[in-house]
């Protein structure tokens, strides 16, 4: 049975300095202020805070951990690079062989561009449809989650307030009012009425960007199949966000799972080891417009960053990408996350609380409601409440899990799979008590 330590001096006086120096505060998963921990170090699939309480990790730095902590073959490869030079703002050997490696892996991938947050490479996806059609406007779902950028910050999951498709709803201060005018929100797997706004404004519209699987909700059939005929069929600009899903639901991601293929694509948390990196690719075609020789052209679409393909972040990715080619890795990922999907359903059935446990093993999530979860309204649905509670259970048993999602690591084992699914009991009981 875990027991958490009291906190000790040192842990209470970072939280301390934390809350002072950081706007943003001390994150916790459950949201709870009592909940708040600072982290030591971590270790496979355990984390473990500076008061010596070790935890089954399944927030995993937000899901960048796909082989679970300090890997040591990623540890290897990034040692040795740092012996030979961090950043160089040139092409290095890592960086070469990392495109070589996405460019094999990713359906849609003829060229390879290199950021250092998934912001910036879908905000540069962005960037690319505009001027590959010449238009301004962008279709994004509701709910969906693409990264910190004006365009970005539009009707997604943060939002409270339903507006009316396609008018989208601000997530932030400080967005200019004009980007509003830029950016159309359709109801995710709703082909129906995607497919009528974008006829409607198909001579306005620059590109679609969705995450495949939506936060944790999978694509309804045929919903992404329609999406890329409908924006072939008017020459728009299909952009997969697959920050999240690639590399994760398989080697070739989202498009090689779901079987369609994108014009562009952002990817990069799950073969990144932790370390800082991001991937842009997609259509030679329109890949071609970041070309410096364009420069001057007016068809010349910059993006580059200091860090851009350093050569630490890409070693670091090379290492894992070789861990996720060996034998029978992403069965055993998928059979862990099964198990754990059906054994959070089953054993919250088996309690009378009301629950829908949707997305794929890889990564998932539990919503407290009576209603089938198939996009962001119905996430509304659910008893947030009741959902924070249960974030707070399962820490109390020693679970650490993302605000709005299990991510599953080739490091959890039997063991860890056993102790969550103890907790997961204790934590329904309490909830139906």
């Amino acid at each position: 049975m875990f027991s958490r330590n009291r906190k000790s001096a040192r842990e209470e006086g970072l939280l301390a300095f934390a809350r002072k120096y950081l706007p943003s505060g001390v994150r916790t998963p459950s949201g709870s202020p009592d909940q708040a921990m600072a982290i030591m170090e971590g270790r496979g699939s355990r984390i473990r805070d500076f008061s010596g309480n070790e935890y089954i990790d399944y927030l995993l730095g937000s899901g960048p951990m796909l082989l679970g902590h300090a890997h040591p073959a990623v540890v290897s490869a990034v040692r040795a690079q740092l012996d030979r030079g961090s950043s160089f703002l040139m092409v290095n050997e890592p960086a070469v062989l990392l495109a070589e490696e996405i460019v094999k892996a990713v359906p849609c991938a003829d060229r390879v561009c290199f950021n250092s947050s998934g912001s910036e490479s879908t905000l540069f996806a962005m960037r690319m449809a505009r001027a590959h059609r010449r238009r301004d406007k962008i279709l994004k779902f509701e709910g969906g989650f693409h990264g910190m950028s004006d365009y970005a910050l539009m009707s997604n999951q943060w939002t409270r307030a339903i507006g009316h498709y396609p008018s989208p709803v601000p997530v932030s201060a400080g967005i200019p009012g004009a980007i509003e005018g830029e950016v159309l929100v359709a109801p995710y797997n709703d082909l129906e009425t995607t497919t009528a706004i974008i006829e409607s404004h198909h001579e306005d519209l620059a590109g679609v960007i969705v995450e495949p699987m939506q936060r944790t909700i999978p694509p309804a059939p045929g919903f992404l199949e329609g999406l890329r005929e409908v924006t072939e069929q008017y020459g728009i600009v299909l952009i997969f966000d697959e920050v999240v899903t690639g590399f994760r639901l398989a080697y070739g991601g989202a498009q090689q799972f779901y079987g369609v293929t994108p014009d562009l694509c952002a990817l990069g948390k799950s073969i990144s080891g932790g370390h800082p990196i991001s991937v842009l690719c997609g259509r030679d075609e329109i890949m071609s417009l970041a070309d410096p020789s364009r420069y001057g052209s007016g068809s010349y679409v910059m993006q580059t960053g200091t860090f851009s393909g350093n050569p630490v972040s890409c070693s670091a990715a090379l290492a894992t990408i070789k861990q996720l080619k060996e034998d029978q890795v992403y069965d055993r990922l998928f059979a862990t996350g099964r198990t754990l999907m059906d054994t959070l359903q089953q054993t919250l059935d088996g309690a009378g609380v009301s629950a829908r446990v949707v997305g794929e093993a890889p990564v998932f999530e539990v919503w407290f409601t009576d209603h089938e979860v198939t996009d962001f309204r119905a996430m509304l649905t659910a008893d947030a409440e009741r959902h924070d509670r249960f974030t707070k259970l399962l820490l109390d048993h020693g679970i650490v899990k993302a605000h709005e999602k299990f991510f599953v690591s080739t490091a959890h084992t039997d063991e860890d799979v056993k102790l969550t699914t103890e907790a997961f009991e204790a934590a329904a009981a309490e909830l139906a008590g």
